[in-house]
């Protein structure tokens, strides 16, 4: 067969379809696989993957629509399968699929805004449930187009070079930070679109825990976050007023990823950071507001989810529409009064582990 993964919706979700691939040519060894992505950062990932034979990167988002018509008709007519990577629940996601041509066009039946959205216009589905992490999603749409229960899913695949490792030793070597330091890595972003901003734990809360762990343990801080947040984590280390507190630049995902790496624990939210910590099997602790966590646990990692689990939670699913709430009392209470001690304890925990 000859396959089309449509890998589009960003990094977090595109590394959460690297398990079904896994699965997808355990089962299929002599298929071909190709794969279509509108970020830098899944193609740096979708590039190293085996089971991945080309990678076509558009920028559908700054590109004209004439432009991107061109690209997504030239791949007409050339796959027998096309996959919508879950989630992927928006009308140009699954136009997209429909466009390709393909005779088998995958992907799920969304509980909310699916009709919409141009869900039918897929013709190999599965119903979106709740209750599982996207990973057991994805791996439920192979097991759809295979005609096939998959059991055994793998954990997620990231593959880092020698040259990224060694940027990693060099630039620890270059602050004085000995092997054995204890290195505790921040996210303190998440994706902009669709107001998810407001999914963000404060960062004078991220300050106040940096401060404590450095007092604490006499490690460091490394505060990631992609050159569009460099402003969010200077605020961080400003805020922190330590030697130890470091605002991490890298030139690209895989470089961010083989610092990462190097770190005891991680401290993010809901983001794509969070699923590459996963990757690299680190402690995690998550902190989670609005989202469902059956979706976006940390993946086969030690983890210990923050959140206050309110009444109201969760509030955001999988559809175009823009993150709001319907509280009348504080808006976004589930991540604005979620409060320092119930990360560092958790925090604590995992390092002390």
């Amino acid at each position: 067969m000859k396959i089309l993964i449509n890998a589009l919706s960003g990094i977090g979700d595109a590394l959460m379809f690297t398990p079904a691939l896994v699965k997808l040519k355990e089962e299929l060894p002599n298929s071909k696989i190709d794969a279509i992505v509108m970020f830098h950062g899944v193609k740096d990932i979708y590039e190293r993957l085996d089971e991945v034979d080309n990678v076509y990167y558009h920028d559908f988002i700054n590109s004209s629509k004439i432009s991107s018509l061109k690209f997504v008709l030239n791949l007409r007519g050339k796959y027998d399968a096309s996959i919508n990577v879950y989630p992927s629940n928006r009308k140009e996601y699954n136009l997209i699929n429909f466009l390709i041509g393909s005779k088998k066009r995958v992907g799920v039946r969304y509980l909310r805004k699916d009709f919409v959205n141009l869900g039918f216009l897929n013709n190999v589905t599965i119903r979106e449930n709740d209750l599982l992490h996207n990973v057991e999603e994805n791996v439920k749409l192979i097991s759809k187009l295979l005609n096939k229960e998959l059991r055994n899913i793998p954990p997620y695949t990231l593959n880092l070079d020698k040259k990224e490792l060694e940027f990693a030793e060099n630039f620890l070597n270059s602050l004085g930070i000995r092997e054995q330091s204890i290195l505790i890595g921040f996210h303190a972003g998440c994706s902009p679109l669709k107001n998810h901003t407001k999914r963000r734990w404060e960062p004078e809360k991220f300050a106040e825990l940096g401060t404590e762990l450095i007092r604490k343990y006499k490690g460091y801080i490394l505060v990631f976050g992609g050159a569009e947040e460099n402003d969010l984590k200077q605020k961080i280390v400003d805020a922190i007023n330590s030697k130890n507190a470091v605002n991490v630049k890298a030139k690209n995902l895989l470089e961010t990823a083989a610092l990462m790496k190097r770190c005891s624990v991680f401290v993010s939210n809901d983001s794509s950071l969070m699923h590459i910590a996963a990757a690299l099997k680190l402690k995690t602790a998550a902190i989670i507001g609005p989202t469902n966590i059956n979706y976006i646990y940390p993946w086969q990692t030690e983890h210990k989810i923050i959140s206050l689990q309110l009444d109201c939670s969760p509030c955001f699913y999988y559809s175009p529409k823009p993150l709001t709430c319907t509280r009348k009392d504080v808006k976004f209470k589930c991540i604005k009064e979620l409060g320092v001690d119930l990360v560092l304890e958790a925090v604590v925990s995992l390092i002390e582990k």
